[in-house]
């Protein structure tokens, strides 16, 4: 086929050897197959900001922290310069997420660097050994319906205690191997503790998930594992071994109000007592 143009650097430094097909392109980026050697890869070419169609971009990088003081400044300003940082900063996200979600136990794929705006990555594939499915494009039984939601609930909360939350989770960015389920695109992975909007995205990630598999074992409907895993999260008890049960009771206690109230009056008195007596001292003095 014909080489796209992004990817001839990498052909010419020799980190590819021949591209095999196209795999896919989606909303912030094509995918092709490629060999490197012996083994076949994923070239995922990232898409211009002006051609990525992913929606609230900024919502995404809320929280992310830049290293270098002056990139920051740039980024912030929308700079020519600022606007390239911002690129890069897109595009290493995903590689950092790789390695760090690797590293806490998650099945994404393996990454092997990236470069002028391409990531090369380990290719999925299924037992016959060709490209594994998305997850939406596969019937499960009920029985692999409920094993493989409970592994992908252990993968969200192994992501959380990594301080990371996916934010676009569903069906169409989960592969299916042998083993099981792969997460993939992290591009726009969120910071757990610095966005405001992780738990939403939490929220909204685990609903995703579990209407899918919800359509094969309709009792996951009606869990709660995604209210469970962030109450264990902001409560400082969440461990990647944490069992999780999907039930979750909220607290329906109401305020007391009339006790707030009294509180703060008390708090209020003391403090004009306090002052009474600094003043008496002061005339005293």
């Amino acid at each position: 086929m014909k080489i796209p143009k992004r990817l001839q650097p990498l052909i010419d430094d020799g980190l590819v050897d021949a591209v095999i097909s196209r795999l896919m392109s989606g909303k912030e980026a094509d995918v092709y197959v490629v060999r490197c050697g012996a083994e076949q890869r994923c070239a995922k070419i990232y898409k211009d900001s002006m051609k990525r169609s992913f929606k609230q971009a900024v919502t995404y990088q809320e929280g992310r922290k830049v290293r270098n003081s002056r990139r920051e400044r740039a980024m912030q300003k929308g700079s020519k310069y600022g606007r390239a940082q911002q690129e890069e900063s897109w595009q290493s996200t995903e590689v950092d997420a790789l390695y760090t979600l690797a590293g806490a136990g998650v099945r994404v794929p393996q990454p092997f660097g990236c470069v002028d705006g391409v990531l090369l990555m380990e290719l999925i594939t299924d037992e016959h050994g060709d490209v594994a499915p998305r997850l939406g494009d596969v019937t499960l039984g009920r029985e692999q319906a409920l094993r493989d939601h409970a592994i992908m609930m252990q993968h969200i909360q192994k992501m959380l205690c990594a301080g990371l939350v996916h934010g676009d989770l569903s069906e169409f960015n989960v592969l299916l191997d042998e083993l099981g389920p792969v997460i993939i695109d992290l591009p726009q992975v969120v910071n757990a503790s610095a966005n405001n909007n992780a738990e939403a995205m939490l929220l909204r990630d685990v609903q995703n998930i579990t209407g899918y598999y919800g359509q094969f074992a309709p009792e996951l409907l009606d869990s709660r594992y995604a209210r469970e895993i962030w109450a264990h999260y902001e409560n400082g008890e969440l461990q990647p071994d944490t069992p999780l049960t999907g039930l979750f009771a909220e607290d329906t206690t109401a305020p007391d109000v009339e006790a707030v109230l009294e509180e703060i009056a008390a708090v209020a008195a003391e403090e004009q007592d306090r002052i009474i007596r600094l003043q008496e001292a002061e005339d005293a003095g």
